[in-house]
């Protein structure tokens, strides 16, 4: 797909105030103890904003948080942190506190935001653009020293409004429905969980990480909280009775091969279920598949601006159906915060 498909410029900010001129009264953001419509959110945002301007957060500054999951002030301190123009550095509240020092002094945060009260006197915070980074999340380290990856709003945006081009076009999600954030803000998914909702007036429903991690206890949750549209790995879904995903009409999985079997169990009439593929350089996912339940199990083609080839040894495309090395490209390009690992990990394009 050619990145001149790519969707118009514009920054994560843009979206949500786009959402909440449209959807005023709707529900944006439910943790079970507070409910915030997007007129509310937005209001708590511009708030949070104005107190990272008091205490000196300037665009293209960097910002830990570090907040307990399935709380509001978790989501509303990301959403602060793009509004006074910075980028956010999410570290799981859970981790160990190794992992928050290295996240934290690799990325050289100018703040971490822990639940603990701001400066009062709020500041007028400066509003992002699209060159502008939007967060800074570092890989898991699985294979060697976790690595960090910066995504700007304008790469963000284009993946958030390339993929609404796809998903569920004949009946949209919107106000009513409910999307699961389960998902660690350390994890680039989680960012599609986030946007799921604030992109289409929809409310983003946090689970507490512990219920997240049980497995089995998520399900009966999800028919509680009357969740709608799930993002996820195939692993956990794996573990929910078939009745817990019953009002569930967008399931999307990620992060991990799924396999056939539980494809062909969960894509039922009323529910859109897709395959998707990305890592963390290329801004979540840079490709999707619908799945039917029937033939293998693929991961699709490039969403509109994303750039997808395999190659061969020496660098040329190769026919359909063989094997060789998958390069990305295109607006959803990020960079690693090492100049030299963008040197040695990302390769050129070929002519097609």
């Amino acid at each position: 797909m050619s990145p001149d498909a790519a969707p118009a410029p514009r920054t994560l900010s843009d979206i949500l105030a786009d959402t909440a001129r449209q959807f005023p009264d709707a529900s944006a953001l439910d943790d079970g103890h507070i409910e915030l419509s997007y007129a509310a959110l937005q209001s708590e945002v511009n708030s949070m904003a104005a107190r990272l301007a008091g205490a000196g957060v300037r665009p293209g500054d960097r910002v830990g948080v570090r907040i307990p999951s399935g709380s509001c002030a978790l989501y509303v301190a990301i959403l602060g942190v793009l509004a006074a123009g910075a980028a956010y550095v999410p570290v799981d509240a859970d981790d160990p506190e190794e992992r928050a020092a290295l996240v934290f002094g690799e990325a050289g945060v100018q703040l971490v935001l822990d639940g603990s009260p701001l400066p009062a006197a709020p500041g007028t915070p400066t509003a992002p653009t699209p060159g502008d980074d939007a967060w800074i999340i570092f890989t898991s380290g699985s294979t060697g020293v976790p690595k960090g990856v910066a995504v700007s709003h304008r790469s963000a945006a284009a993946f958030v409004d390339a993929e609404a081009r796809i998903l569920l076009t004949e009946e949209p999600i919107g106000p009513g429905d409910r999307v699961l954030a389960g998902l660690s803000v350390g994890f680039d998914a989680s960012c599609e969980e986030m946007w799921l909702a604030w992109r289409y007036g929809a409310c983003l429903v946090p689970a507490p990480r512990s219920l997240v991690r049980s497995g089995t206890d998520l399900g009966p949750w999800l028919v509680a909280h009357e969740i709608t549209v799930v993002s996820t790995v195939p692993t956990l879904a794996a573990l929910w009775p078939g009745e817990a995903l019953d009002s569930v009409r967008l399931l999307i999985f990620g992060g991990e091969a799924c396999p056939p079997e539980l494809a062909a169990r969960l894509a039922v009439p009323g529910r859109e279920v897709w395959n998707t593929y990305g890592p963390t350089e290329a801004t979540v996912v840079s490709c999707a598949a619908q799945l039917t339940g029937e033939g293998p199990v693929r991961i699709g083609r490039a969403l509109d601006g994303w750039d997808l080839v395999v190659v061969d040894k020496l660098g040329a495309p190769v026919a359909e159906g063989e094997i060789g090395e998958r390069i990305i490209g295109g607006v959803g390009l990020a960079r690693y915060l090492d100049p030299a690992k963008d040197a040695e990990k990302y390769a050129a394009m070929p002519t097609l």
